[in-house]
């Protein structure tokens, strides 16, 4: 389990002098039942976690990939200390006065030879020093990281799993948006003093802020990419808190349907607070019609899945198909009557091929029916 944090305020959650007071749209004060979570986190950086629920045999071939690079790395380290080895122990050996094949006098060569053999070392050195500072990092971060844990050590408590619960921690974009400060002036006063960024109740940082994080939370990422993949320039894996929250649902102290799309930040004036993804559209209608897109489309992403990790994605299309079709013919899916023979109609096309729709739609989505109809 992930050791709490440096820096960690989940202490100051609540503040005694506001503790009336609401953040704006769309931020919430984070539930209770979130403070073995949070309690872990550091109140400078962003949090966002999902829900990945790509076949665990597909996530299994997805971190083959970064394995077997690292071996690679590792293997071509190997083969350039055993080419290379050699050369800087002659060289040791003539910086501490021993004559072998590397002693050269200066005034023993013309100006072309000392030339050839100063570029020749000093490629030598810079191409081994590239190759520690910038290569040789990767293998020991992706197997012995410490800092925010590792790969290798997530997936040795966590295992390969049908849903898995991923964590992104905010780069320094967040930390040095929140730390910088604004003139008086800037803010419509004249006093010429300078107050620090306010991110949740600043109305131009807020919309910074939240064009981040709904940027990072959109279903085509989190849903068309494995976790493993929503690493960026901005938003970075945590593997630590990935491996608590895990334990945390095995432990049944939070319900997995917790972290389906969790936003976690800190205000010095608020403490913990999520984001409702629902606000994030705009008007108040607009912002509910694009969450319950968004709910619609995880839903079906999820189905998707559950029927590629049987064999069976050719019924997902066949399933859209008839439902595009039905759809544009006159009268479209708006009569309930015509909805329950086109439902019958789906059902009776995937018992031909072995499926149980409903029963499949359950046990992947977890609900009885497309959200909101």
């Amino acid at each position: 389990m992930a050791t709490k944090r440096a820096g960690k305020a989940s202490g100051a959650r609540k503040s005694d002098t506001i503790s009336n007071n609401e953040p704006p749209v769309p931020f919430k004060k984070a539930p209770d039942s979130l403070e073995p979570f949070f309690d872990q986190l550091s109140a400078r950086h962003v949090y966002i976690a999902h829900i990945d629920s790509k076949p665990a045999s597909f996530k299994r071939k997805i971190f083959s990939v970064p394995v077997l690079m690292n071996i690679g790395v590792v293997l071509l380290f190997a083969l350039r200390v055993w080419y290379i080895g050699p050369y800087y122990y002659l060289l040791l050996q003539s910086a501490l006065g021993t004559a072998n094949a590397t002693t050269y006098l200066a005034k023993d060569l013309s100006w072309n030879q000392l030339i050839s053999v100063i570029f020749r070392r000093g490629f030598t050195f810079m191409l081994d020093l590239t190759l520690c500072v910038f290569v040789w990092p990767w293998p020991i971060e992706f197997c012995f990281g410490t800092t925010h844990g590792n790969p290798v050590g997530w997936r040795m408590q966590v295992g390969f799993r049908d849903k898995e619960i991923y964590v992104r921690r905010s780069r320094s974009w967040y930390s040095s948006t929140k730390n910088s400060t604004i003139s008086d002036d800037a803010a419509g006063s004249n006093s010429g003093a300078t107050t620090k960024m306010d991110l949740v109740n600043d109305e131009n940082a807020r919309r910074l802020l939240v064009a981040h994080i709904s940027q990072a939370t959109s279903p085509l990422l989190t849903q068309q990419k494995t976790g493993y993949l929503t690493m960026d320039g901005n938003w970075d894996l945590d593997w630590n808190l990935m491996v608590l929250a895990t334990h945390l649902v095995d432990k049944k102290e939070l319900a997995l349907e917790a972290f389906t799309s969790l936003t976690l930040l800190h205000h010095d004036d608020y403490g913990w607070l999520t984001v409702d993804l629902r606000s994030l559209g705009g008007g108040v209608g607009s912002s509910a019609s694009s969450g319950d897109d968004d709910i619609r489309r995880r839903q079906v992403f999820a189905f998707r899945d559950a029927l590629a990790a049987i064999g069976k994605e050719d019924l997902f299309f066949r399933w859209i198909e008839i439902i595009q079709f039905e759809a544009t013919r006159p009268g479209g899916l708006g009569d309930a009557e015509r909805q329950a023979i086109v439902a019958k109609e789906v059902r009776d096309v995937f018992q031909e091929n072995g499926v149980d729709f409903d029963q499949l739609w359950a046990d992947s989505v977890g609900t009885e029916g497309l959200h909101g109809m």
